[in-house]
């Protein structure tokens, strides 16, 4: 059993090489974690509020180490106008928790958005083709559903009333998981802001996991049971302590993994500047209950920081080739890579990944507030991560901007903070930018321009510039990356114009450089992601 640790102080996370692992598994902001295992392989999903495409895919083959292997929705104007760059009204809204479910050979995704419902989208593979959504419920103040089928293949959903004292209830799933009978609601479980319901099964007993808040305890797992999927759910426990030292793991999914044990992929719901950051926790079957994490002699669970890989005997240890966090990208596919969302759903086309080949091409137009850069349409973001060294260089071909061009690197979550280029007429100065108040500086006389952004396990972000891509000056000041809107820190490219419609920076590369998590990471285990 690993040692306990301060939070936010890991010099080594994940798969440490031997055979065991460090939480985090993921020290980067995967919030709202469901996860399912379909045979050999384990699926999980994270909630992505106003970020586009939306509601993102993890697969594993150890629960240990993984890679997103898509985005469930690609058009955010499906659940609502607000969410598009036209409006861009909804920070800290959007698509919430969800479930992932498999069944009769195809997976199904449903979640909720607080302002506008519940949605339901599936797909033959986790990698999609995913159909457009389906609105299983048009009304506000709803959130983290989950969904089961019984040994007859009666299907059940099940909902937060958030709006209304955290109300959860049952109702009837029609075959093809695209309604429900809201008449037949049953009232399942209430209070203490009970939410994040999942139903698991285990031997004969149904069971309802969900997370509860009290004031000054924080939030924690809990659990009812029934014989029937349908209930009553009258028994209850507490699973696991709120761990409020280790950031309250509360949220996830319980599964069986290949080496017969059960676990608990959980995000860390309080958050910090790094986000909701996902740990793998053991659970212990006791007395008919999933106790989680370090069972103390009380008989309840808390936050463990590691444990082995939960591989079959047979199963080969991970290269690091196959299942890793990608981060650096080339931009030589035709297609942007699942890591990339943007703020909002973009302008389609003011972006391009085939106009100069090998490059993003990012044409500027004004922001919906004169020079918000939160309020400017298609920035480009990646999740941040928490390690020991962390690095993200890009290049930028800045030679067709034109007069009012903001455009460079940036960090936000509710606040902001960048350095790029500014243009006036036919020259371009650099520019630091924090909230939107701004250090010019050099004028620039180059057209290829390197940015970087560094920080470690403390969050504090420091940029440098380079203008041929070797020496780097730095600039600007010390930014401490933030939580915000229920996020944690995001990196991102930026690109607009308050006089309009005009000009455009093109990016060769961004490359992201990690320090490595394990101490004998086996090459090519990424140094740079």
């Amino acid at each position: 059993m690993a040692q306990k640790r301060t939070w936010g102080e890991w010099q080594r996370w994940g798969d440490q090489g031997d055979g065991t692992y460090l939480n985090p598994v993921i020290p980067s902001d995967y919030s709202d974690i469901d996860c399912i295992r379909v045979g050999e392989d384990f699926y999980a999903i994270s909630s992505t509020f106003q970020f586009s495409p939306g509601m993102t895919i993890l697969h594993s083959r150890d629960l240990v180490n993984w890679r997103i292997c898509a985005n469930a929705v690609p058009d955010l104007t499906q659940i609502s106008e607000a969410l598009n760059w036209t409006q861009m009204n909804r920070p800290a809204r959007g698509i919430w928790a969800g479930t992932l479910r498999h069944h009769n050979g195809r997976f199904y995704l449903m979640f909720g958005t607080p302002d506008e419902g519940y949605f339901m989208t599936s797909a033959p593979a986790a990698e999609g083709p995913w159909q457009p959504l389906t609105c299983l419920l048009a009304e506000p103040g709803w959130d983290d559903c989950t969904m089961a089928w019984d040994e007859r293949g009666r299907g059940v959903f099940v909902g937060t009333h958030f709006s209304d004292g955290y109300k959860t209830y049952l109702f009837p799933l029609a075959p093809d998981c695209a309604s429900f009978d809201r008449s037949k609601g049953v009232l399942i479980n209430e209070g203490s802001g009970r939410e994040a319901s999942k139903l698991i099964r285990h031997g004969r007993w149904w069971y309802l996991i969900f997370s509860e808040h009290k004031g000054g305890v924080g939030r924690y797992v809990m659990a009812k049971r029934s014989r029937t999927l349908t209930g009553p759910y009258a028994e209850e426990r507490q699973l696991a302590l709120a761990s409020p030292d280790a950031m309250e793991p509360n949220q996830g999914g319980i599964v069986e993994g290949k080496d017969g044990q059960w676990y608990f992929l959980t995000h860390h719901g309080s958050g910090d500047w790094s986000g909701r950051i996902v740990s793998l926790l053991p659970v212990t079957w006791q007395d008919g209950w999933p106790l989680i994490g370090e069972v103390l002699p009380e008989g309840i669970g808390t936050m463990q920081w590691g444990g082995r890989i939960p591989r079959a005997a047979d199963t080969p240890a991970a290269d690091g080739t196959d299942f890793f966090m990608a981060f650096s990208d080339d931009f030589d596919a035709p297609r942007l890579s699942p890591q990339w969302q943007w703020n909002y759903q973009p302008r389609e086309a003011f972006y391009s990944l085939s106009e100069r080949a090998g490059w993003l091409r990012l044409m500027a137009y004004r922001p919906l507030e004169q020079n918000r850069l939160l309020r400017a349409g298609n920035t480009l973001t990646l999740r941040t991560i928490r390690s020991e060294e962390c690095e993200v260089t890009a290049k930028f071909d800045c030679s067709r901007a034109t007069d009012g061009l903001r455009a460079g690197l940036c960090h936000f979550s509710d606040h902001s903070s960048a350095v790029g280029i500014v243009c006036e007429g036919d020259r371009r100065y650099l520019e630091y930018r924090h909230n939107d108040a701004s250090l010019r500086g050099p004028q620039l006389t180059t057209s290829a321009l390197w940015l970087r952004t560094s920080w470690g396990l403390d969050g504090r972000a420091t940029y440098a510039y380079s203008t041929d891509g070797d020496i780097f000056h730095p600039f600007g000041e010390v930014y401490q990356m933030r939580w915000g809107h229920y996020r944690g820190d995001r990196i991102g490219l930026y690109c607009f114009n308050d006089a309009g419609e005009s000009g455009l920076v093109d990016v060769d590369y961004v490359h992201v450089r990690i320090s490595p998590h394990a101490p004998s990471a086996p090459s090519p285990r990424p140094f740079a992601f």
